[in-house]
C-alpha cells in the first residue's frame, strides 16, 4: 500500500536514522526499533556502547514546520522547569540544537527529527484501573491548563489552532471527514446535524482567555505512561490553541463509546476541580468536544489509512462515530444535553 508510510519509506527513514546517530553523540553500534507509526514515525535508540537510549522522533513531511516543532519544545521546557507535569526532556544534538533535519539517501525528501531521553513506563490499560489514572490526569491537565493561562509565550512561538474550522471545515488539517471509511450518505447527514449542533453550542460558548488558549490536545492512553505511582504526559506534537475542555476529549481517543468513559469523566471532573475551577457551563460541553473530537479522528484514520493503526479499525469506528452523533443529538451522552 503506498502513502506517507509505504514499507519502502519506512525502511528509506531506518537508514535516515542510522546516518544521523553521531548528532546524538550515539555509536554506530546503536539498536534502532520502530516503536510507533501515527503522525510521525517514533523510534527507540539503545546505544550499548554508550548505554544511552533514546526515542527519536522524525516528523511526518509538511505537518509541523521547524518553528512550530521549536515553540512546542520551548513549552516542554517550561513545564519541566517549573515542576508541572513529568515529561521526557528534549535532547540537543551534539550542535546543541533540538531540531534536525535528516536526508534521506535514496533521494527522497527530508524530515525534520527530535530527540527526547526516554522515560520508564507502560501505557495504562482501558479497564477498571484507568479511571484511578483519569482522576490523576484531571489533575495534570488542569496544572498544564493553569501554567497556560500564566506562561508568556516565547517570541516566535507558532502552534496550530485547533478551532472547528481546523478540526472538520473544507481545510481541515487531518482531510474531509466525508471520506471516513465507510460512511455513507446517511451517516453523512447525521453528522452533518451534530456538527451544525455543536458548531451552534461553541459559538455560545465563545473562545475567550478563560475557556480558550494552549492545551495538549492529544491526552489519548497511548501518550500516557504509568509508573509505580508516577502518571507522565508523553508527545506534545499536537500541542496547540483550542478549548481547555477539548483536552478531555482528546484523553477518550479512540474509545469514546466504551461504557466507562463516564466514569473516566466523572474522576477527570474531580481530579481537575482539585486544582483549579471547572464552571458547569465548561462541563456542559464536554460531551460536544467528544463528539467533534470523534469526528476528527474519523478523518483522521481515512487519511492515515496506510498507518496498521488506523486499518485496524476501519468502517466500524466510523458507524460507532454516527452512533455517538446521534446519541449527543438525542441528549444522552453522559447525560443530558440541552438542545436550543
Amino acid at each position: 500500500m503506498g502513502g506517507e508510510y509505504a514499507p519502502e519509506v519506512v525502511a528509506d527513514l531506518q537508514l535516515m536514522v542510522a546516518g544521523a546517530l553521531d548528532r546524538w553523540q550515539l555509536s554506530p553500534e546503536t539498536a534502532i526499533s520502530l516503536l510507533n507509526l501515527s503522525e510521525n514515525a517514533t523510534f527507540a535508540l539503545s546505544d550499548p556502547r554508550s548505554r544511552r537510549e533514546l526515542v527519536l522522533r522524525v516528523h511526518r513531511i509538511g505537518y509541523s514546520s521547524a518553528d512550530e516543532i521549536r515553540s512546542e519544545l520551548a513549552w516542554i521546557s517550561a513545564l519541566r522547569r517549573d515542576g508541572v507535569v513529568e515529561t521526557a526532556a528534549p535532547i540537543p544534538g551534539s550542535d546543541g540544537e533540538l531540531v534536525h533535519t535528516l536526508l534521506s539517501p535514496a533521494g527522497g525528501p527530508s524530515r525534520h527529527a527530535v530527540a527526547f531521553e526516554r522515560l520508564a513506563g507502560q501505557e495504562p490499560d482501558a479497564g477498571k484501573d484507568a479511571v484511578q489514572w483519569f482522576a490523576r490526569l484531571g489533575e495534570l491537565t488542569a496544572r498544564m491548563h493553569r501554567h497556560a493561562r500564566s506562561w508568556t509565550l516565547p517570541h516566535g512561538f507558532q502552534r496550530k489552532r485547533w478551532d472547528m474550522d481546523a478540526m472538520v471545515g473544507p481545510n481541515g488539517y487531518w482531510g474531509p471527514w466525508r471520506a471516513g471509511i465507510g460512511l455513507e450518505q446517511p451517516g453523512i447527514a447525521v453528522l452533518e446535524q451534530a456538527l451544525l449542533f455543536i458548531q451552534r453550542r461553541i459559538e455560545r460558548f465563545g473562545v475567550g482567555p478563560a475557556r480558550f488558549g494552549l492545551v495538549h490536545a492529544d491526552l489519548r492512553l497511548a501518550n500516557l505512561l504509568v509508573d509505580g505511582a508516577h502518571l507522565r504526559v508523553i508527545d506534545f506534537d499536537d500541542c496547540g490553541f483550542s478549548w481547555f475542555v477539548y483536552d478531555f476529549a482528546t484523553a477518550v481517543s479512540f474509545i469514546e463509546h466504551e461504557p466507562i468513559v463516564p466514569d473516566l469523566l466523572q474522576a477527570w471532573l474531580r481530579g481537575y476541580r482539585n486544582v483549579a475551577p471547572l464552571e458547569a457551563q465548561e462541563t456542559a460541553e464536554i460531551p460536544s468536544f467528544v463528539v467533534l473530537r470523534r469526528i476528527l479522528l474519523t478523518a483522521w484514520l481515512a487519511s492515515h489509512s496506510e498507518i496498521p493503526f488506523a486499518r485496524q479499525f476501519g468502517a466500524a469506528y466510523t458507524t460507532g462515530t454516527v452512533t455517538l452523533a446521534q446519541r449527543l443529538l438525542r441528549g444522552q451522552l453522559f447525560g443530558p444535553v440541552e438542545i436550543n
